[in-house]
This record gives C-alpha cells, sequence and structure tokens, in this order.
C-alpha cells in the first residue's frame, strides 16, 4: 500500500521539477524581451557627454575622460564647462576645446599657442618654472580678467603640484594674440608662440574669455 502511495508522488515530483526546467529555460532563452542581469547595457556618464558632444574624431577618447576626471576632482570648479587643450598635437591644428558638460555640447574650437622654448610646431618641453617661457600641463581653475601688457586677459590657478603651480608667480593667463591665427600658419608653417601663456586667435579670445572665467576647469595634457 504504502509502495502504490509513492510511486504516483514521486512520478507528479519528476513531472514538476521538468515542467519548471522548461519554463526556467524559455524565459532565459526563448522570450525576445528578457535581458540578463549580468550585461550592462548602460553607458557610462563620460561616454554619454562625449557621444552627445559629438567629440568622436576631434578629442581623443582617453584625453576627455582623463580631463573629465580631472574637472571631476576640482572642488574649486563653478561652472560646468571643461576646457582641453591637447599639445600632443602640433601648433596648426585646432587644439583647444571648450566643452560645456551641462548641455553635453563642443562650444569652441580653435588654435592655441605654446611656449616659445617648449618647441617650434610641435611642444615637446614644459615646465612649471619661472622665466622658463615654457607650457605648463596639468589642472588649471580660471579666476578673473583683467586688463594688461597682451589686452584683455583671464588668470589662472594651476592646481597641478609641481606641474603648474607656479602659474601665478609666471604671469600665465589666456589671452588674445596676433600670432596665434590660421595667417600666421599660413605665412611661418606654424603658430606664434607665447612666453608659456595659451594665446587664442584674437577674433575669438573676448568671447572664449568670457564663458570660461570665474571657476572653470582647463585640462592641458600632452
Amino acid at each position: 500500500m504504502i509502495k502504490n502511495i509513492i510511486s504516483p508522488l514521486w512520478m507528479f515530483a519528476f513531472i514538476a521539477v521538468l515542467a519548471f526546467s522548461y519554463n526556467a529555460r524559455s524565459e532565459t532563452e526563448l522570450s525576445p524581451y528578457h535581458t540578463p542581469k549580468k550585461v550592462e547595457t548602460d553607458k557610462t556618464q563620460v561616454e554619454r557627454i562625449y557621444d552627445r558632444a559629438a567629440l568622436d574624431g576631434v578629442v581623443d577618447f582617453q584625453l576627455f575622460k582623463d580631463a573629465y576626471i580631472a574637472y571631476s576632482q576640482t572642488p574649486e570648479k563653478k561652472k560646468p564647462l571643461l576646457t582641453i587643450i591637447d599639445y600632443s598635437k602640433p601648433s596648426t591644428d585646432k587644439r583647444f576645446y571648450v566643452i560645456d558638460l551641462a548641455k553635453k555640447a563642443l562650444m569652441y574650437n580653435t588654435y592655441v599657442s605654446h611656449g616659445v622654448n617648449s618647441g617650434a610646431k610641435q611642444a615637446t618641453a614644459f615646465s612649471n618654472a619661472i622665466n622658463s617661457r615654457k607650457t605648463s600641463l596639468g589642472t588649471f581653475v580660471t579666476d578673473t580678467t583683467y586688463y594688461g601688457s597682451n589686452g584683455y586677459s583671464l588668470r589662472l590657478d594651476g592646481l597641478s603640484r609641481g606641474v603648474n603651480d607656479n602659474a601665478r608667480d609666471r604671469y600665465i593667463v589666456v589671452h588674445g594674440a596676433d600670432y596665434a591665427n590660421e595667417s600666421f600658419i599660413k605665412k611661418n608653417g606654424y603658430l606664434g608662440r607665447s612666453w608659456g601663456c595659451p594665446a587664442l586667435p584674437e577674433a575669438l579670445s573676448k568671447e572664449i574669455i568670457d564663458t570660461i572665467k570665474g571657476g572653470s576647469v582647463i585640462y592641458a595634457s600632452s
């Protein structure tokens, strides 16, 4: 009697296990609406900004990522603006980029000079030393504007210790220059050079300075 009862129960349990296995397999393998939980499809914030701002082919992705990390780690920032200077490119390229991180848009892309002692067409030497007349790399934050010997200028504070923290003492500022334009390149084969300042074309310098002044981040790399 006991044997007869156990056999149907065993058979019922076996059928239930088979049915559960089939349903589980159907849900994971056959359902077109199933997405495995382990597959991460969301892009990172860096990738989303990079794609939305259409920076592919304009700014190197790794450079943008490094610059974004530097921006994120800068407590002094007051604006969602990130300026990138790519000194790995020759001065004949437009290597100065201003990106609005909030709107995910490239605002400016133009020429920028490097220091006279950093190289001719290509910047190969960089320094934090006073009177070196070389370009400094690293993270900067913009401050206030003033009119000086180079016209309308923007003060910078270097935040990378031992790399650009002499920026104030060196008077490294953003300013316009008549040698930082395409006509100079056509005549000389390279952009004019500064004493270490990131000089911009005069036609754009005031507009750019007024945009990035007052606490935005500049990241310069080679």
